[in-house]
C-alpha cells in the first residue's frame, strides 16, 4: 500500500489504536450480541467471521438531530459526502467502494433507486429506526448484485413485550425541530398478537446549501421536511409458525441551491417498503422464512414553475425470497432462491422506462468444530446483462478464548444502472457488470478488559464504469468499462472500559486507488479515525466524539484537494425519572470549518436538545 502519512497526522491514530489498549481496563466488552446481516441468519457477534459493527439503539438515541449519515461516519471504514445540509443529497462510501457498490436492506427489504444504483440516504428517518448492523467486504455469494464494499442493514423498531407508549419533542440550531411518537406491545396466547407502530417529523430552517465560488450559489437557507411512518404486525398462527407485515413510508422536501433565481428550488423524495412474511419451523431442524417486499423510490426536482422546470424518476424493486435453514449437528446450511423485478415505472427521459428481472439461486454452508470456522458460499444470478458466479470462503481459528484469525476470500459484482444503460447519450446498452475480487485477514485480541481488532483488504475491480470522452462506439461522452480500481486497507478498532469510562477508537489507513489513472479516488481519503469516551452516572451520562479525516481530491483527476478537519461532538442524558430523560448535544464544539464536498456547506456548531418519554 502507497500510503503517506505525516508524523503529525499519525500521532493521534497511534495514540488511538496503541495506547489505549495498555490503559488498565476491566470490563470484557458484551459477546452476546447477535447480529443476521452477515450469515443472513442469527448469530452470536463474536462467532461471525466477515468483519461486522452494530450500531445501537441507544447510539441512535444519542445522535440527537443528525442523520442517518452522519450516524454512519462515526463508525469504522466509512466516509460520507453531503451537498449540504442532512436533507441534502448524501452518498456512503464503505471500504473506499462508491455508494452504489453497497447494498441497502431496511428490513431485509432491499432500497435504492435503480437508475443511481444508490440508496438514498436523505430520505430515510434516524427517528423509526432500532438498530443498525455493517458488514465489511464483499457479499454477493449471499446478496448478489452491488454488495462490492459491504452490506448495510437498517432495522427498524420491532414489537414485543407489555404494551408501552413513547414520545419525544426536540429543537436545535438551524431552526430544527424534532418529534415522534410510537406505540408497541404483544398480546399473550396461543395465536398471539405483537405490533409496532411509529410516526415521526424532522424539520429545519437550515442553511445555505452552497457556497461562495459554487455557479449554483444562493445566500439563502436551504431547509428539510421529513415525516415518516412504520408499523409491525405480526401473529403466531401456531407454535413455530409466524406471519406478519412490516412496512415504512418516508416523504423529504428539501430546498437547494441553483444561482440566484427567486424560484424555491427543491426535491420532493419518497421511499417506501413493505414485506409480507411468513416463518416457519418444518422440523426441530428445518426453518423456512418466505418474503414477498416491494419498495419505491420516487424524486422530483423543481426549479422553476414552468412544466420544463420539473423532471420525475419513479423506480420500483419487488422480490420474493424462499430460504431455507438447516441445522446440521451444529453446523448450519441454507438454500435460498430469489427472484427480483427492477422497474422505472416513469421518468423524464422515456428511454429509461425498462424493467429487468434477476433470478438468483444460493447455499451457504457455515461450520463449526472446536477451535475451528468455516464459512462457504455461492450464489447464481441470472439477468439481462447475462449469469454471474459469485462465491466466498472464510476461515477463523481462535487460539485462545481471548485470541482470533480470519482469513477470507470473495468474488462481486455490480450490475449497470439503468443510467449507464440507457440515459441518452450517456448509457450503452452493451455496458457489463463491474466484478471484485476480495482478499482479507483479520486479529481479534482481548486483553486486560480491552478488545482489539485488526483487518487487512485487498478489493481489485475490474470493469469499472466510468464516464469516458470520446466514447468508443459514438461521438461525445458516455459510461463505458474501462477502469481498474484497488480498495486496500488496514482497520484498527479497540474498545475498552477504564475507571469508569468507556472508550471506543478506530483508525482507517487506506488507498482507494483508480489503477487505470494512478489516481486516489475522488472524495475519499486516505486516512480517518474516530474516538468515542462516555462515562455513566446514576442517572446522567456525558460523552464526547471525535472525528477525524485525512485530506481528499473533489474530481477523479485529482485537482481540487479537500483538507482534512476534525471534529468534537459532546452530549450528556439526563433519566429524571424512569420514564422521562432528557437529552443535550453539542456538534462541532470547536466551530471546524470543512467541507465534504467542494463548494457545498456543513453544518458549523450547532446544539440540539430534547425531551422524551418511554423506552427506546
Amino acid at each position: 500500500m502507497r500510503f503517506s502519512v505525516s508524523r503529525q497526522a499519525a500521532a493521534p491514530l497511534l495514540a488511538i489504536t496503541l495506547a489505549t489498549p495498555f490503559i488498565p481496563a476491566f470490563a470484557d466488552p458484551a459477546i452476546d450480541t447477535v447480529v443476521v446481516t452477515a450469515t443472513r441468519t442469527p448469530q452470536r457477534a463474536d462467532e461471525v467471521i466477515p468483519d461486522t459493527t452494530v450500531i445501537t439503539s441507544e447510539e441512535i438515541a444519542r445522535a440527537g438531530a443528525g442523520s442517518v449519515a452522519d450516524l454512519l461516519r462515526r463508525q469504522r471504514g466509512i466516509e460520507i459526502v453531503r451537498n449540504g445540509g442532512p436533507g441534502a443529497s448524501t452518498s456512503v462510501f464503505l471500504r473506499g467502494a462508491n455508494s452504489n457498490q453497497v447494498v441497502v436492506l431496511i428490513d431485509g427489504v432491499r432500497i435504492g433507486s435503480s437508475t443511481t444504483g444508490a440508496a438514498s440516504w436523505n430520505a430515510t428517518p434516524l427517528s423509526s429506526i432500532d438498530h443498525i448492523e455493517i458488514v465489511y467486504g464483499p457479499l454477493s455469494a449471499l446478496y448478489g448484485a452491488d454488495a462490492i464494499g459491504g452490506v448495510v442493514q437498517i432495522f427498524t423498531r420491532k414489537s414485543e413485550g407489555t404494551p408501552s407508549f413513547s414520545a419525544s419533542a426536540g429543537a436545535g440550531s438551524y431552526g430544527a425541530r424534532q418529534y415522534d411518537a410510537g406505540v408497541h406491545g404483544a398480546t399473550g396466547g396461543e395465536h398471539s398478537l405483537s405490533y409496532a407502530l411509529s410516526a415521526a417529523r424532522e424539520d429545519a430552517d437550515g442553511f445555505s446549501s452552497t457556497r461562495p465560488g459554487s455557479s449554483s450559489y444562493n445566500k439563502d437557507d436551504d431547509g428539510y421536511a421529513r415525516n415518516s411512518v412504520n408499523g409491525r404486525v405480526a401473529v403466531q398462527l401456531a407454535p413455530g409458525h409466524e406471519a406478519g407485515l412490516q412496512f415504512l413510508k418516508s416523504r423529504l422536501r428539501a430546498q437547494y441551491d441553483s444561482g440566484a433565481a427567486s424560484y424555491d428550488t427543491h426535491n420532493e423524495q419518497d421511499i417506501d417498503s413493505y414485506v409480507l412474511f411468513l416463518n416457519d419451523r418444518i422440523l426441530p431442524n428445518w426453518r423456512s422464512s418466505l418474503q414477498a417486499a416491494r419498495s419505491n423510490d420516487r424524486l422530483g426536482s423543481f426549479t422553476s414553475a414552468a412544466a420544463s422546470g420539473a423532471s420525475q424518476i419513479d423506480t420500483r424493486q419487488t422480490e420474493f425470497t424462499w430460504q431455507n435453514s438447516f441445522d446440521l449437528n451444529g453446523d448450519s446450511l441454507q438454500v435460498l432462491l430469489g427472484h427480483r423485478k427492477e422497474e422505472v415505472l416513469s421518468s423524464s427521459s422515456t428511454a429509461l422506462n425498462r424493467s429487468r428481472i434477476t433470478n438468483s439461486v444460493a447455499a451457504a454452508y457455515d461450520l463449526r468444530r472446536g477451535s475451528h470456522l468455516l464459512d462457504l458460499g455461492l450464489r447464481r444470478d441470472q439477468s439481462v446483462y447475462g449469469g454471474k458466479t459469485t462465491g466466498a470462503a472464510g476461515y477463523g481459528y481462535e487460539f485462545s478464548r481471548d485470541l482470533r484469525a480470519t482469513a477470507s476470500v470473495g468474488t462481486s459484482f455490480r450490475a449497470p444502472t439503468y443510467n449507464e444503460l440507457y440515459y441518452p447519450g450517456y448509457g450503452l446498452p452493451t455496458n457489463k457488470p463491474e466484478q471484485g475480487r476480495n482478499v482479507e485477514a483479520g486479529l481479534r485480541y482481548r486483553i486486560a478488559g480491552a478488545e482489539l481488532q485488526a483487518n487487512y483488504y485487498r478489493n481489485r475491480l475490474t470493469d469499472m464504469l466510468v464516464t469516458v470522452n470520446p466514447c468508443p462506439s459514438r461521438t461525445g461522452s458516455c459510461a463505458y468499462n474501462v477502469n481498474r480500481a484497488l480498495l486496500e486497507g488496514l482497520t484498527m478498532s479497540v474498545e475498552t472500559r477504564a475507571y469508569g469510562i468507556d472508550l471506543r477508537a478506530s483508525a482507517d489507513l487506506q488507498d482507494p486507488r483508480d489503477e487505470t489513472t494512478g489516481k486516489q479516488l475522488a472524495r475519499r481519503s486516505r486516512r480517518h479515525a474516530s474516538l468515542t469516551a462516555a462515562h455513566a452516572l446514576d442517572r446522567a451520562e456525558f460523552g464526547a466524539e471525535l472525528q477525524a479525516s485525512g485530506s481528499r481530491f473533489d474530481d477523479a483527476a485529482n485537482a481540487n484537494r479537500l483538507g482534512g478537519y476534525g471534529l468534537l461532538n459532546l452530549y450528556t442524558t439526563w433519566r429524571f425519572t424512569a420514564d422521562w430523560s432528557l437529552l443535550l448535544r453539542l456538534d462541532n464544539v470547536l466551530d471546524k470549518r470543512y467541507e465534504l464536498a467542494r463548494y457545498y456547506g456543513t453544518t458549523e456548531r450547532s446544539w440540539f436538545a430534547a425531551l422524551r418519554y418511554g423506552i427506546r
